[in-house]
């Protein structure tokens, strides 16, 4: 029973911990879904959850940057941590006025709705109306997603 409970509790710490919120100003955009906050003297940075933004150096990998420091570089969001990704940043919802961050940015066009890890139906329905009404990326004639472009670019970095 011991281990049970000691399980058991090592779980919910661990649910506690994705569940970790954070308010802060935007000090840097790293890229259309990556951004770093400043958070009581400390930085974080902060990988917004359930979608994935062009590239630097890929069709509209600027663009989406732009379009995300535009909105929030420079204003104090909310994070709602969701995960912690490979590189160690956190994955989270951003709130700006009561916003989401990541929702504008997939309704502008400038994102894709990342289903690989989530199934945000709210996401996926802003995906499909961007990609109907030609906004943003969507623009584009045969717009290439993220991970498809570095999966290419790792292929011809391997050779």
């Amino acid at each position: 029973m011991r281990i049970f409970s000691t399980m058991l509790f090592l779980l919910l710490c661990s649910f506690a911990a994705l569940a970790q919120t954070y308010t802060g100003k935007v000090i840097s955009v790293k890229d259309g879904d990556t951004i770093e906050m400043l958070v009581n003297g400390r930085k974080i940075r902060i990988r917004l959850y359930g979608i994935d933004c062009p590239e630097k150096g890929q069709a509209f990998g600027d663009k989406a940057k732009q379009f995300t420091a535009d909105l929030c570089f420079g204003k104090v969001v909310k994070a709602v941590q969701q995960d912690v990704d490979q590189w160690d940043r956190v994955v989270a919802d951003i709130y700006l006025d009561g916003e989401l961050l990541n929702l504008r940015i997939v309704e502008a066009g400038y994102a894709w709705h990342f289903k690989r890890y989530s199934n945000s139906k709210v996401l996926a329905e802003a995906e499909k109306k961007a990609r109907r009404e030609r906004l943003g990326l969507w623009q584009d004639v045969h717009p290439e997603a993220p991970w498809e472009w570095r999966k290419e670019k790792n292929k011809t970095l391997a050779r």
